[in-house]
């Protein structure tokens, strides 16, 4: 027994420590016998095929920890990956209630949820590193990292990480348009000017600037109400401009008005007298991307309720005191004094994304692309979800004749429409904007192009005439709006890729190949829209759902309510969030600085 016992143990030892066997050892074991070990153990062939298994995993390094990048670590099932996080965010921010942190409806900690909570139970080995990736290195496989923390930790740590897989979800910083004076001066509920140097914060954060922007609202009101403080200068510093009409810039500029006519305007009554928001907007009207019917309805709610809508101005400069704009029918140049300046005018790629792009051949490109399958082109191994990047479609009429080859199996020349039964599906599928075109011309089936494409004479079809039934198809490609929706899609289909590759890589389950053999391994990606929403403040919002079903009102805000909570990562967000609108409605919103 005794000899057993000594058995296993020496087994586990050598699994634990094997490079610890390199020596010859010799022992006596019980009955007087000898126990030798060498190199050539022989316990080398019992080493289980698990242990095998796990020297074989890939390392997947997946830079950000936002939508898209904490949809994939939260859908990623299978155990053949190592991963590594590296990430400036320590914790994932459900951001379409930013706005409402800002003005104390929602606090902060109840929007968040620590990325490590999100990954401990999953069956993959997970490490995170709280740092900024400042380079990639695609050749050599590599990225480099600099730490997050604060000086007062006494150090600086840069160090770099080996992938085979890399996935970059690092989101976007806010486009300023090089406007002179707006990084210096206004407020982003995105990350803005991205600071690079060593013992300072690698990246401005959305749910600090936040919070920054909150203690700045109410800084405005305590210095209104000081009695020393002239009356222009009163006028000025209780002037809140919102630059960008979009769903950001609409929503804080409703949440903001709800805050100063809700609570602090009996809070500091002396200073409400003195409020004026404004919301810049460079087109011609606000919420461009929603319905007219919202467009209108949120124009006149904030006509009603004091906001001053400037469409038509574009900001041309930001000082500490003062903005400027330019009014694009007359061309004059005002300015005019502001207390605080929120910027809220569309993404700009990343410096470190750009250095990227460069190298691998993207120089000319405003965003870095994708293919179908988010796989990054001119690179291997590596793939970009969420703001981060834009999906490149393929054009129909590139592969025209490989997908007429493919269906003219006898190589005739000409076909009939029954010769494209076996390829429709998978051009539908290749080529979304397919579908997009029959839908808007309202042609029930891809035979229904085609016989358009005939004439009346019911001819076979050529090369020719498939090409004119195809010609404006592409006239339907459009890029993907940077949202959350988006990003978390793509975070989930990328991990459901990764979790049927072993099983993929043997049954391809995509769409033909057309201009090559077989199949695609993966389906490619789709989007599917679920709708949009627009809080326009005083408990209303606008929803606008798929199949052109528009609702604007009390009841759209109570579906608002739905939808966000049961979208919050974790129930410890959940629970907070809702206390948090409980207590805004028992006892109002909170106007401490803390």
């Amino acid at each position: 027994m005794r000899g057993s016992a000594f058995f296993q143990r020496t087994f586990r030892t050598f699994r634990e420590h094997p490079t610890f066997f390199k020596l010859l050892i010799v022992s006596t074991v019980s009955g007087g016998g000898l126990l030798t070990f060498s190199d050539a153990s022989p316990f080398q062939g019992l080493i289980t095929e698990s242990s095998q298994n796990e020297g074989k995993k890939k390392k997947v390094v997946v830079l950000g920890t936002g939508w898209a990048g904490t949809s994939f670590l939260k859908n990623l099932k299978s155990s053949s990956y190592d991963v590594q996080v590296v990430s400036p965010n320590n914790f994932f921010a459900f951001t379409p209630l930013l706005p409402s942190v800002t003005n104390g409806t929602v606090e902060a900690r109840s929007i968040v949820e620590p990325i490590r909570n999100i990954v401990k139970k999953k069956p993959y080995n997970v490490e995170f590193k709280e740092a900024e990736c400042y380079e990639i290195d695609p050749v050599n496989k590599k990225v480099y990292c600099r730490s997050n923390q604060s000086s007062t930790l006494d150090g600086i740590e840069e160090f770099t990480v080996d992938y085979d897989v890399l996935i970059l979800a690092m989101g976007a910083r806010v486009n300023t348009f090089n406007t002179p004076g707006v990084e210096e001066h206004a407020h982003f509920l995105k990350p803005g000017k991205e600071i690079l140097k060593p013992r300072l914060d690698l990246t401005l954060q959305e749910v600090g600037d936040a919070q920054r922007l909150r203690k700045s609202i109410i800084d405005c009101y305590e210095r209104a109400s000081l009695p020393s403080v002239s009356e222009e200068e009163k006028k000025r510093v209780m002037h809140f401009v919102v630059v960008g009409g979009g769903p950001t810039g609409v929503e804080y500029a409703a949440e903001l008005h709800d805050l100063a006519f809700d609570d602090m305007a009996k809070l500091y009554p002396s200073a409400k007298d003195y409020l004026k928001i404004t919301l810049l907007e460079a087109g011609d009207h606000i919420l461009n991307m929603f319905d007219k019917r919202i467009t209108t309805f949120a124009t006149e709610k904030f006509q009603r309720d004091g906001i001053d809508v400037k469409t038509g101005s574009m900001v041309v400069k930001v000082s500490d005191k003062d903005i400027s704009t330019k009014e694009r029918k007359t061309g004059e140049i005002v300015s005019v004094p502001y207390g605080v300046v929120l910027w809220s005018t569309g993404i700009a790629t990343r410096p470190v994304v750009r250095d990227f792009m460069n190298h691998i051949g993207q120089a000319k490109r405003r965003v870095l692309a994708t293919d179908e399958w988010l796989r990054v082109e001119g690179c291997e191994d590596v793939y970009a979800l969420g703001d981060c990047a834009t999906i490149n479609q393929r054009k129909v009429m590139e592969d025209i004749a490989a997908i007429f080859r493919k269906a003219d199996k006898t190589n005739t020349g000409a076909l009939d429409l029954k010769d494209f039964k076996e390829v429709v599906r998978h051009i539908c599928e290749r080529y979304p904007q397919v579908e997009l075109y029959l839908q808007k011309n309202k042609l029930k089936s891809f035979d229904a192009l085609l016989k358009n494409a005939q004439g009346d004479d019911k001819k076979q079809i050529d090369i020719e005439t498939f090409k004119k039934a195809l010609s404006e198809v592409d006239s339907q490609m459009k890029s993907l709006p940077p949202t959350a929706q988006v990003a978390a899609q793509q975070g989930e289909y990328l991990a459901k890729c990764f979790n049927r590759k072993e099983l993929c890589e043997k049954n391809p389950e995509g769409p033909l190949r057309f201009r090559a053999s077989g199949r695609h391994q993966f389906h490619p990606f789709r989007y599917r829209h679920f709708g949009q929403f627009a809080p326009l403040g005083g408990e209303q919002t606008a929803a606008q759902l798929p199949g052109d079903w528009v609702s604007i009102g009390h009841s759209a805000q109570w579906l608002w309510y739905s939808v966000y909570a049961s979208k919050l990562v974790s129930w410890r967000t959940r629970m907070l969030v809702i206390s948090d609108w409980s207590r805004k409605f028992i006892f109002g919103r909170d106007s401490s600085k803390i």
